[in-house]
């Protein structure tokens, strides 16, 4: 351990950070330093840096040789998906590194023998095998212990629901699951019809799978309509339970505005029947009163993961053509699975919002195909949701607080590779894809869903670790790591939307997507946010929020500057005609009133053109002369806001 902290020590850049070190881990660590590694470019075979490579027990990091500015490169190890030790060249031992926030890197070492130190080092340090490796319980950032206490104190699952008017007179919260003793993967506190009784929850309960009973997910209260959610039920071919029936028929009760409710099962109907045969399956309507069943044809987490790889395959190969790429990616089947979630979600919402009716929502056992569409809908109906803070409740609710699996989605530790699924990738891809064609009613941009993506595959707080809220108890998260949402909210202004405007009427509507094939496309800042050689580099809202940054700071100097002449007794002069920084929230009226200016130009033009065709018919040369001027000069420009295309003057 000492010998590796002499060596941080050699420089200056790690001698202010404090790494944490664990004997254990420090046994994985047989070569902590290499110099003269050379990390290459995936793209361009010509562009290579030479640095050193570190390796502690959290990270590995690369630091260029340069004298000025050197890069560094920091990647967690819990972030590593893939390491692979490439055969021997002239050059040195190639090291190729794939991760789950989508970096690809390789190095070329030296020597073969420090190659193989790290890359033996790199498969356990990345493999945990227990829980107490992962670095959220060794990530000690200057907190004190009472704001690493309020941190987890942020978000409020009660406050939520009475934010949705729950519990009122027809829903109620049930103390059944106190202790985990009907479901062990859901919340303690769960909210179900107030005229259902707890032997109809538990016998309920026995006939779904994992005893995921129904239960409130989200209360629309201006339809009284309500999102509920549970696992397939354990039906086989013929089987039936009373209970059950009973529960479904209370649920659909609850609403007074609608004389039926849905049953939405997210997988493919061929997946559901062939569950039968395993004594699973889905609801016969014969035996529930007043339900409408609906398949909507999610695919399952196998299918999701190999399209993924296939992805990952595309991004990765060099020297594609437009041709070749988007043949691989329509091939992955990816944009393909994206759309069949968000078409569940906007049936979904559009059945609650606009028909007004109840849906009870499952898959299988009710964590990922459930948890996708239930927040999906939630958001489309819900303008809380687009906010920063509302987005953490939302996922706090409908992933963390009902148990989808994400230690074993996200790889956590080292166990079975099948159960990995990009899930929760998928979910947030939704909702880039949501604040693509809503651009104005979204409070975040995509640099919040990259970061939210990428401490859920860190394990850097606690809030992701475990597949349910049983097991972090029983490892005390909230005792021994801290949260993600404060750290988010203390950086809220890096992923504000330049564009959003709470006060649009659309921004407190129900949201309803186009969901055709064209409005997908491929997000180049997840797959490629790690390769500095592709162009552009910088998306427009980043850019409208930097220059938005800078007018504010202007602002800033320019009080101060006005208070200090003040203050020496004179009177600032008005030089120029002072008007305040146009804000961000005014770009739409700016580029509005530009194209009113565009147009009128254009009419004024046109008119005199006809007055001279009339008057000088038979002098078009003269015409042509003064209309020179006009056609030299420049073309209003157009300029993408993801709003369509808005003409600017130059």
């Amino acid at each position: 351990v000492w010998k590796a902290r002499a060596v941080f020590a050699e420089t200056p850049t790690f001698i202010s950070f404090c790494l944490p070190f664990s004997p254990i881990d420090m046994e994985h660590i047989r070569t902590p330093k290499v110099e003269q590694v050379k990390c290459l470019d995936r793209f361009s075979s010509n562009k290579s840096t030479t640095g050193t490579l570190y390796l502690t027990t959290t990270h590995l990091i690369y630091r260029e040789s340069t004298a000025v500015n050197p890069k560094e490169i920091w990647i967690m190890h819990h972030h590593i998906a893939v390491v692979e030790k490439l055969p021997l060249t002239a050059v040195g031992c190639p090291l190729a590194i794939q991760c789950k926030n989508f970096r690809v890197i390789n190095f070329i070492i030296p020597r073969e023998r420090d190659c193989h130190d790290i890359y033996n080092s790199l498969l356990k340090l990345s493999r945990p095998i227990t829980y107490d490796d992962l670095y959220a319980f060794s990530y000690a950032p200057k907190k004190t212990e009472y704001e690493r206490t309020l941190g987890w104190k942020v978000i409020s699952l009660s406050d939520e629901y009475q934010r949705m008017r729950i519990p009122n007179e027809i829903w109620q919260l049930t103390d059944v699951n106190r202790g985990y003793q009907v479901c062990d993967t859901y919340p303690t506190d769960l909210y179900v019809p107030r005229s259902v009784s707890k032997p109809i929850i538990v016998g309920s309960s026995k006939f779904r799978s994992k005893g995921r009973f129904p239960t409130l997910s989200y209360f629309f209260h201006q339809k009284q309509a309500a999102i509920c959610r549970c696992s397939q039920p354990l039906s086989g071919f013929s089987a039936r339970c009373l209970e059950d029936e009973h529960m479904l028929q209370a649920i659909s009760k609850t609403n007074p505005n609608s004389h039926f409710m849905y049953v939405m099962d997210t997988r493919p109907k061929l997946n559901a029947m062939a569950n039968r045969a395993a004594g699973k399956g889905y609801e016969n309507e014969d035996n529930y009163s007043n339900i409408r069943f609906q398949f909507v044809g999610i695919e399952n987490i196998h299918v999701m993961r190999a399209s993924l790889q296939k992805v990952n395959e595309v991004c990765g190969t060099k020297a594609l053509g437009p041709n070749e790429f988007l043949s691989g990616l329509e091939s992955s089947g990816w944009l393909r699975h994206i759309k069949a979630v968000l078409d569940a979600a906007v049936f979904l919402a559009k059945t609650v919002g606009c028909e007004g009716a109840s849906v009870l929502v499952h898959c299988s056992d009710g964590w990922d195909r459930t948890a996708q569409v239930c927040s999906l809908g939630s958001l489309l109906l819900d303008p809380y949701y687009r906010t920063i803070k509302g987005f953490m409740v939302l996922i706090e609710k409908d992933w963390i607080s009902f148990g989808h699996k994400f230690a074993d989605r996200c790889g956590q530790l080292d166990g079975d590779p099948k159960e990995i699924s990009p899930v929760f990738t998928q979910f947030i891809e939704c909702v880039w894809h949501l604040t693509e064609q809503f651009p104005r009613v979204f409070e975040y941009s995509e640099m919040y869903l990259l970061e939210i993506h990428e401490h859920v595959n860190s394990c850097q707080f606690g809030n992701f670790i475990g597949n349910c809220q049983k097991q972090r108890e029983k490892m005390k998260i909230q005792q021994k790591t801290h949260s993600l949402w404060p750290f988010l909210l203390e950086n809220q202004h890096k992923y504000l939307n330049p564009l959003y405007d709470p006060n649009l009427p659309c921004a407190h509507e129900v949201l309803q997507p186009n969901t055709v094939s064209f409005n997908f496309k491929f997000w180049r800042c997840m797959y490629h946010q790690f390769d500095l050689t592709i162009q552009p580099r910088q998306s427009q809202l980043s850019r409208v929020l930097s220059f938005s940054e800078q007018n504010k700071q202007l602002e800033v100097e320019a009080k101060k500057l006005e208070a200090q002449i003040i203050k020496l007794g004179q009177k600032p002069s008005t030089v120029h005609n002072k008007e305040s920084f146009h804000p961000v929230s005014r770009l739409t009226e700016m580029l509005k009133a530009s194209e009113n200016v565009c147009k009128e130009r254009q009419q004024a033009t046109m008119e005199n053109n006809s007055v001279r065709t009339l008057e000088d018919g038979n002098i078009p040369g003269e015409g042509c002369k003064e209309l020179g001027p006009a056609f030299s000069k420049a073309e209003p420009t157009l300029v993408n806001l993801e709003l369509g295309m808005a003409k600017m003057t130059c």
